[in-house]
């Protein structure tokens, strides 16, 4: 069934207005009353305290009560996919969310799932920190199907609402299924990874000391470099961006500092290693470079992190592990074997992470089925 059709059924012929958020008469707009609080001044409680893309605390008292749609006013964290959130009971809002309901002849969680297909970039003022402001959120379009019959309205938003809750609900379930899958693959994968790497001493072994087989070195920059290039950028923990520029290539990085010290990553290619990570230079002429990136796998730096409050990982706790080294053979044979697996648990084109992304995929074309309302000519414009 085409997406024109599909519509068509559900409308059954009646008219769909174009408005705005800014309608008075079909939107709320409570933003008097959101409170910054700062983290150090804030009371603990029960209460949700929401930022720009999520639950940043939970405090007591209450800015809101009811059911409200969160439109981040700056600090979203991803531009292409806004960030919306739908609050409902007591809750606190900060001064970084836009907080909008429906009036009377609008559902407010409509509102929120059609907020969630609007393309926000062109709304969008200021640099670094893209900022919504007021004066543009009023302007976003938002389609009102049946207006002159409020009760038809309202039962046409109702089914779009029950279609995509049930959706979600599936989905939701669904990815919560795979992922726990997908755990107990990285849990099996981590005891046979830990096995096979688990030696007598002995002969056939020789015992090697983490900085006999890798140099270390601290990325370059405090920031992430932000005008873009061919080469991926690592920080603490995978990529973060793209630079013009590499500083290693087909090696294992290690998060330097924050809450991923000590998370180890394998940077393929040639790519760029910001501060926040260590670049790994392997130096030694009896350890295969996979079987080494294993052996860092396998090794608990996190644990070993200094300062609670901002953790780091130093030159010296990264050298000091000594290890069992076999035969470069039985290397061979243990790094084709943990290949297989890391294939199958961690590719993203692969196994689980693959059919997770598309049952999220699934659920984003039916949503864009069901609201994509036809416009007319001022609203496309």
């Amino acid at each position: 069934m085409s997406q024109l059709n599909y519509l068509e059924k559900l409308l059954d012929g009646v008219e769909v207005e174009w408005t705005t958020l800014g309608n008075e008469h079909a939107v709320e707009i409570a933003n008097s009353g959101r409170k910054p609080v700062k983290a150090a001044l804030r009371l603990a409680g029960e209460t949700p305290y929401y930022g720009a893309n999520n639950i940043q605390d939970y405090v007591d008292g209450y800015t809101h009560d009811g059911e409200f749609v969160l439109i981040a006013e700056d600090g979203s964290a991803s531009l292409e996919n806004y960030s919306i959130q739908y609050a409902t009971g007591r809750f606190w809002a900060n001064n970084h969310v836009h907080v909008v309901r429906g009036k009377e002849g609008l559902n407010t969680r409509y509102l929120y799932h059609y907020l969630c297909i609007v393309n926000f970039v062109p709304f969008l003022s200021g640099g670094g920190r893209a900022k919504l402001t007021k004066g543009k959120l009023v302007d976003i379009p938002l389609p009102i199907p049946c207006p002159n019959n409020p009760e038809k309205s309202l039962a046409i938003q109702a089914e779009i609402v029950r279609i995509l809750d049930a959706f979600t609900a599936m989905t939701a379930e669904l990815t919560a299924e795979l992922t726990a899958e997908l755990n107990m693959r990285k849990k099996q994968y981590n005891y046979y990874r830990d096995q096979l790497l688990s030696f007598e001493e002995g002969e056939g072994v020789k015992p090697m000391s983490i900085g006999d087989i890798y140099d270390f070195q601290y990325g370059k920059g405090n920031t992430i470099p932000t005008e873009g290039g061919q080469y991926p950028v690592y920080g603490s923990n995978g990529v973060v961006g793209t630079h013009h520029e590499f500083n290693s290539e087909d090696s294992p990085v290690i998060g330097h500092i924050g809450a991923y010290a000590g998370i180890v990553n394998w940077g393929k290619g040639k790519h760029f290693v910001t501060y926040n990570g260590v670049i790994c230079k392997h130096k030694s002429n009896e350890v295969l470079p996979q079987f080494a990136y294993y052996i860092l796998l396998a090794q608990d730096f996190g644990s070993k992190a200094k300062n609670p409050s901002q953790p780091f990982v130093s030159y010296d706790t990264l050298k000091e592990p000594v290890v069992l080294i076999p035969s470069l053979a039985k290397q061979k044979r243990i790094v084709a074997i943990l290949d297989k697996f890391d294939a199958l648990t961690n590719s993203i084109t692969e196994g689980l992470p693959r059919e997770i992304e598309l049952r999220q995929k699934q659920y984003e074309y039916y949503r864009d089925l069901l609201l994509s309302f036809p416009k007319t000519e001022e609203a496309a414009a």
